[in-house]
């Protein structure tokens, strides 16, 4: 577990402290669940956005704060981050300066490239959406030609598969569905709601 808003002190994008969210220490809303990787490289790491409000004990504002560091639980947040046949994590493209930096610098900070296992997981998960895509391509057009059972139990078995790696609660389901969107099959992408 880590602290989102660290609760000691609070390191800016330049390295200048300022006192943490102590107050905060104890709140469950506060929690992430994170890896040690990552968990020792963050540290007190937690700059804002140059002017923005910052809270403090006396007038707290942690909702109006513009934080660097993406929150895993802010679905605005996640949504900022894209991934290359590679399993690299990227800044999504189309996204804003401000919203590029903050995904490089999370990613950086939290060393979510770093780590070769789950590059490889990633890329490992690309891959099987990619070829299931191809063996899709392939049956549509068996079919297209008239009636071909084996190419239609084939588009259900690779409609099948997908729903699975892009169900939500499927592991690394985010590097799935962006496969498909880069790769723009209308009827794959049809079975991710």
């Amino acid at each position: 577990m880590e602290h989102f808003r660290p609760k000691k002190d609070a390191k800016a994008i330049d390295g200048t402290e300022r006192d943490g969210y102590w107050w905060l220490a104890f709140d469950y809303m506060n929690f992430r669940v994170c890896g040690n990787v990552g968990n020792r490289k963050k540290g007190g790491w937690f700059p804002l956005q140059q002017g923005s409000l910052c809270s403090t004990f006396g007038a707290r504002c942690e909702e109006s704060e513009a934080p660097y560091l993406l929150d895993p639980i802010d679905d605005d947040d996640v949504s900022l981050i894209a991934f290359d046949e590679e399993g690299k994590l990227i800044p999504m493209p189309g996204s804003s300066q401000w919203e590029q930096e903050r995904v490089t610098e999370t990613v950086m900070r939290l060393k979510l490239n770093e780590h070769v296992p789950l590059a490889e997981a990633r890329r490992s998960v690309w891959q099987k959406v990619d070829a299931l895509i191809e063996d899709f391509l392939a049956a549509k057009a068996k079919c297209s030609a008239g009636k071909n059972p084996a190419a239609k139990a084939k588009l259900l078995e690779v409609r099948r598969k997908v729903r699975e790696l892009t169900d939500r609660s499927a592991e690394l389901s985010s590097v799935a569905r962006w496969c498909l969107q880069v790769r723009n099959e209308p009827q794959l992408l049809k079975l991710v709601a």
